[in-house]
Order: C-alpha cells, then structure tokens, then sequence
C-alpha cells in the first residue's frame, strides 16, 4: 500500500511567496480536494506533486511520492491519433507495447469501444473527457493528480463524470484540484482549503463518494466551504 504523501513547505516566484508555509497529507486509499479561488498555487502544489516544473522555487520537501498520472482540465488529446491511440499513449511515449487486454477493459468501462476508431474531433467534449480518463486508467499509478478535469463540462455531464471517475478511481489514492465548493463535497474523503493565508482543513460528508448533489450533507458542506472561501478560509 502507498505511504502517505507529505509536501511541507512554501513556494516562491519572482522572489514573491506564492503561498506560505503549508503541510499536505494524502493518505493511501483516499480522495483528497484542494479547494481555493484562483491563484493561491493550488495547480502549483499539484505540479510539484507530479516532478513538474513549477516556473519558481520550491523550499521544502516531498516524502514518499510514489509514481503519478495526471488527469488535466484540457483533455490534451493528439488530433491525429484514434480514441484507442490516445488512451494508449503513455506506452506509445515509452516506446512499449500496450496492454491490450486491459486497454479493451477500460475502453468498455468507460463508455468508449463504439468510438474507439474515431478521432478527437468527431468526439463530444464529454467522450474527450472519457478519453483522457482512460489514458490516465492505463497508466495504473498509485496516486491519480485531477486539475479540474470537470470545469469545462455542462452540469449534467459534470455530475456524470464525476460519477465516472469516483467509480474507476474507487481505492485508489486522489488528489483533486477545484475552484467548485459542491464537487469538493460530492467526491472527497478529506477536504483542504488553500488561500493567500495558506492551508487549512474542512470535514467532507461522511457518506461514501460519489454523494447525491442534493443530499442534505452535501449542501451544508458546500454551503461551509463557500462561507469559508469568501472569508478567506477562517475557521
């Protein structure tokens, strides 16, 4: 099983603090949010979860990371490559043969084996999402990075894939970025709020994700985030 993932530390850019001091812990298993409006370095925490670069400089550390796949909020599918291509393309890039087998399984899991011939542009932006759902399922990693994959979506879709995905990610360790108060509290184990002031908690629901939008839990959670986001995260 993972060990969980701690980064302590704060971020500078351009000799600026981008946000102070923090401490995140992702535990194995669960599905985290990082909430928080934009520019506190919420996609920046991300980035140097996943050894990317970040364009400042991190003084801290990372204990225990283990191997990631990315799910970003651009699909970033290759034009000229088929449904079936694009999910495989983390071997492509390797150089290695696909698994077959198990890029059929997902394919089927996730709604794709009718388009798997097509390319990105005869595809809904909800079937592009699927896709690059199924890309990052091929890369079987121990922690799945989400940068609000969901944003770009109508409402309808957005629950549907979310659905989705708390489906196929079920057991597996989740970092979530989100601007979104209410998929925070749909699909979370554990909630973290990042402001200008830094990081803080907040309890998630306590019933199994993926959570109904209208259940009464869920609105007092997102209704507490909310209140907490416009006063800067107090408690």
């Amino acid at each position: 099983m993972m060990r969980p993932v701690v980064l302590s530390g704060q971020v500078r850019i351009g000799g600026q603090v981008l946000f102070p001091p923090i401490r995140l812990t992702l535990r194995a298993g669960t599905w985290t949010a990082l909430l928080g409006p934009s520019g506190v370095g919420k996609s920046t925490v991300l980035r140097l979860i996943a050894g990317l670069p970040i364009g400042g400089q991190f003084e801290g550390r990372i204990d225990n990371r283990p191997p990631v796949a990315l799910m970003a909020q651009d699909p970033g599918l290759l034009p000229w490559l088929t449904v079936r291509q694009n999910a495989a393309l983390g071997a492509r890039l390797r150089g290695e043969a696909a698994d077959t087998a198990r890029l059929d399984a997902i394919l089927g899991r996730t709604g794709l084996t009718d388009h798997a011939a097509k390319y990105p542009a005869a595809l809904s932006g909800g079937q592009r999402q699927r896709v690059a759902l199924a890309r990052t399922l091929m890369e079987d990693r121990a922690l799945v990075l989400l940068d609000e994959p969901f944003s770009a979506l109508d409402a309808r879709m957005r629950l549907a894939m979310q659905d989705l995905a708390a489906d196929l990610l079920r057991g597996r360790s989740v970092l979530m970025v989100t601007h979104d108060p209410a998929e925070a509290a749909r699909l979370s184990d554990q909630i973290h709020l990042l402001t200008e002031s830094g990081l803080s908690d907040a309890r998630a629901p306590d019933s199994p994700a993926p959570r109904p939008p209208g259940d009464p839990a869920v609105l007092a959670c997102q209704g507490a985030l909310l209140s907490r986001l416009i006063a800067g995260a107090g408690a």
